[in-house]
Formats: structure tokens, sequence, C-alpha cells
């Protein structure tokens, strides 16, 4: 009995004519609600002292606009510089695909350093704030990559994995899948399974450190604490999930024949965690306030 298994998922979760709409778009949806509902628990308990409610919802209103464009100018720049250069206006081809998560968070701290201006209030301040927010969107975001059969690890060599049949050779490519089907039930696809790393950064970006970021943040903390966490946990966990994920075709391994982009973007996270963790101990702590009205 074959130990694969072969993706067979639709990534179009509702069509409505000619508009589609993708499960990643679903989960970028749930993963925004989610932040918005654990954040209001947060202000009401007063953990972002004399902001309110309404002040918070354009707070995840910035932060939303620095996840899509700086997302995509972040993908544009770090994985696709060259089809910039050649096409300018594929940079506002968000339906095409092609988001980055370091981009994305580099787009919600500018966010965020706008909104904290506007509102007088300390910029780590609010990132310590949000960010306890952020991992249960990421795991979701992940789930989505899974769903639409995307972002691949790399093979399992093993007999055992998940068959991505965007990631097949050319003389599978096009089969329908009532064929694939068949040809996975005879043992031929197993040779292809592939890691499903996408899974694997859903747990440890979504579930784990939602759960670690939550805990550590639902005491009062030293400024700079909570983000320096969040960034140490996300640079750790992607630069070891990169391990068994496909590195991007047109990039390659950029040393060494291991080293990726998303672990040289890494790098940076893992040392400014480092750096916020070793600072905040010197730093006041916020006591939870009533949230105003």
């Amino acid at each position: 009995m074959t130990q694969t298994v072969l993706h067979d998922i639709d990534p179009i979760a509702l069509s409505l004519g000619p508009v589609q709409i993708h499960w990643y778009g679903v989960m970028y949806l749930l993963g925004f609600v989610a932040a918005w509902w654990l954040g209001r628990q947060r202000v009401r308990a007063g953990r972002l002292p004399g902001v309110s409610e309404q002040a918070f919802g354009d707070m995840l209103f910035y932060a939303m606009l620095g996840v899509v464009l700086g997302g995509r100018i972040g993908y544009v720049l770090f994985y696709a510089f060259g089809d910039l250069l050649q096409n300018p206006l594929m940079l506002f081809r968000i339906w095409e695909g092609g988001m980055s998560f370091h981009g994305g968070l580099l787009g919600v701290m500018l966010g965020v350093w706008l909104w904290s201006r506007r509102h007088r209030m300390h910029f780590m301040d609010s990132m310590d704030f949000i960010a306890p927010l952020v991992p249960l969107g990421l795991g979701l975001g992940r789930l989505g990559n899974y769903i639409g059969g995307e972002l691949w690890g790399k093979p399992t060599g093993g007999g055992w994995g998940v068959v991505f049949p965007r990631a097949l050779p050319a003389e599978y490519a096009g089969l329908p899948a009532e064929r694939l089907r068949e040809l996975h039930a005879q043992g031929v696809l197993d040779a292809f399974a592939r890691h499903p790393s996408q899974l694997y950064q859903a747990v440890l970006e979504g579930v784990v450190m939602a759960a670690l970021v939550w805990w550590y943040s639902s005491r009062p903390r030293p400024r700079y604490a909570v983000g320096g966490l969040f960034a140490l946990l996300y640079g750790l966990f992607r630069f070891l999930v990169e391990f068994v994920r496909e590195p991007d075709a047109h990039l390659g391994y950029l040393a060494f024949g291991w080293l990726t982009m998303g672990q040289v973007l890494s790098l940076p996270l893992i040392l400014l965690g480092l750096f916020w963790l070793a600072l905040s101990r010197r730093q006041p702590t916020l006591r939870p306030q009533p949230a105003s009205n």
C-alpha cells in the first residue's frame, strides 16, 4: 500500500461566474479576522494603555496595507527583480501570486510606525502589542499555500510524502486528475513524493509560535521582549524548514550548496530578535490599564 498522498485539492473555494475566490485569499481574510478578534481582547484587557478599539481598528488597517503592499514589493525585489527590470508593471499584478513574508513584515513595521507616530505611541509598544496577533495568520497562509499546491518541499526519497501534480516531471504535465489518481494508486508517482513543507511551516509558524508568543505576552513584559521573541522564533523556524523546502527554481541555492534566499532573509530576523531581547532587559514594562472608550 502506498505511503504517499496525492495532492488533489481544488485551490478555488468559490466560483461566481468569471470571479474565482481562491482558498489562499480566504486564508488571508481569516488571518485578518483572527488578528482583529485577538486584538480586541488585548485592547479590552488594557494591554496597550490609552488605545481604544477604534484606534486599534486603524492600526490593523495600516498593518493590512503593509502586509499586502510590503508582501508584493518584497517578493518582486527579493525573488523577481530581473522580471521587474524587464516589465515594471508586473509589480501591480498581485492576482498572479507572489508574496514575501519578509517584505510583508517590513510593510507592517512601516504601517505600525506611521500609526504609532500619529497616536504618539512608542513604536515598540505597538509592535509588542501586535506580535501575538500575527502567528495564526501565518499558519493560515501556509495552509493556503498547501491547498494551492505551491511552495512544496524537496523530494523525501523514502517512499512517503505528498505528490504535488505541479511538481511532477514534464511527461505527467497536463494529465487529467482521474489519470493521476490511477497512477498514484499504482505507485507510479511515489518516487516524486515531496516534503509538505507548507504544513511544517503552518505548524511551526502558526500553532507553535502562536502558543509561545501568546503565552509569553500573557504577562506584562519589558518593551522589545515580545517583538524580540516573535522575530527570533520566526527566523529560526523559517531557517530550519528551508532545509527541506525546494528553493525557488530561478534562484536555486545562493551559497554552499544549501543556503537559500529564505535563509538569507531570516538571518537578520534572528539577529534582530536576539538584539531586541537583550535590549529589553533595560526597558520599562507597560502595565495593563483599562482601554479608553
